[in-house]
């Protein structure tokens, strides 16, 4: 079997960017079929997804990931093409180098390993892997488990296999993820003459006040867990271009990333009682993009992946909810202990995004130890 690192190398020349895939998941599907895994592909809505299990019997541990990458950005700024997966000094290069073709690699060759050591008889080991994960992430993961769930196939764990890791691979070990809810708002007044304001009513002034209202919340304080609730202004938009036209209306989109005790329902109740009191019509709009989750650290994932890290990096993890959203997020809505363990994120998403290839080989070890640990 080929290495971590020459696995990694194939599917970065796979310029798989959401959500194409573009060859990843037969590259994939060869390694698994080889290993005994049974292999079933979802096509759903231009999103590939995979499904590949070996083994019947619970408890079932799932090693999720996906194929897609964000796009490359100036191209002329990196130093090797981004899809060329080029080596220099000690250093792997390439978009999804870290997010995270490399930590699929190791998550494949960590069960080469394994497999040929050991077969499943009391437990079972599968991937959920999908090219719709940096983008809308509604026909990937999120489909795939309704389907699962159908057939009463949700696992008892899932591990992640995105770019935790901060300055030392193994660092940082995700076990939750705060909310994140997006608010789109209208604001309505009366398009009209700059010059006769008392015949107008002027939207962009109304948002003024409201804006500062809701920046200024008061939230809840968050679980010792988990960060602080926080409200982001992301967009506004407004006016028809002139200069003397007072606009009709006012268009802004805010992020809030929450924690427990909250979740989505207080906080829309919260913002929408705000604007109820002001002195202007609108419309709003909510998108979930995902409710709080966390994994106990008695879990026997997370204890595995202690125990994992600690043998292998001689480090202790920490063990943190904060960062963005990732797919784990749906895998907890069905009850599953849901961990995320990967590469060194310093450069997702960058231009330049790279990994050290040492990092590699190491996490395919501390993968390995986690299967022996709850499988064997």
């Amino acid at each position: 079997m080929e290495s971590t690192l020459a696995l990694t190398e194939a599917l970065i020349r796979c310029p798989s960017i959401t959500p194409k895939d573009l060859g990843c998941q037969d590259i994939i599907i060869q390694r698994l079929t080889q290993m005994g895994f049974r292999i079933e592909r979802f096509e759903i809505e231009g999103v590939s997804n995979l499904w590949a299990r070996i083994g019947d019997k619970a408890p079932l541990l799932v090693l999720a990931g996906h194929t897609d990458v964000v796009p490359v950005g100036n191209e002329a700024q990196w130093h090797y093409p981004p899809f060329a997966a080029m080596q220099a000094d000690g250093l792997l290069y390439g978009r999804g180098a870290a997010d995270m073709k490399g930590g699929l690699a190791a998550m494949i060759t960590a069960c080469e390993r394994f497999l040929a050591k050991n077969t499943l008889k009391e437990s079972s080991l599968a991937f959920l892997i999908t090219s719709d994960e940096e983008g809308p992430s509604i026909h990937g993961t999120r489909a795939v488990l309704e389907i699962l769930k159908k057939r009463n196939e949700i696992p008892t764990w899932c591990l992640v296999g995105e770019p935790s890791s901060e300055t030392i691979l193994g660092d940082v070990i995700k076990v939750g993820r705060r909310g994140s809810l997006t608010g789109f708002l209208t604001i309505r007044g009366k398009q009209g003459h700059v010059a006769y304001p008392h015949l107008a009513r002027n939207p962009v002034h109304f948002a003024v006040q409201a804006l500062n209202e809701l920046l200024n919340i008061q939230w809840q304080k968050a679980d010792p867990l988990f960060p602080e609730t926080n409200l982001q202004i992301v967009n506004i938009q407004a006016g028809t271009g002139a200069t003397n036209v007072i606009p009709s209306h006012l268009d802004v989109n805010f992020n809030i990333r929450f924690s427990p005790p909250l979740n989505s329902k207080i906080i829309q109740s919260q913002i929408e009682a705000l604007l109820h009191q002001q002195a202007f019509e609108f419309d709003l709009r909510w998108h979930c993009v995902g409710n709080t989750f966390y994994t106990e650290i008695d879990s026997p994932l997370i204890k595995a992946l202690l125990n994992a890290v600690e043998s292998e990096q001689k480090l202790k993890p920490r063990c943190c909810t904060k960062g963005g959203t990732s797919d784990g997020r749906f895998f907890a809505e069905y009850g599953c202990h849901v961990a995320e363990l990967g590469l060194i994120n310093a450069t997702i998403h960058q231009v330049n995004e790279h990994v050290q290839i040492s990092d590699l080989l190491t996490l395919s070890r501390i993968y390995e130890s986690v299967l022996e640990q709850l499988l064997t």
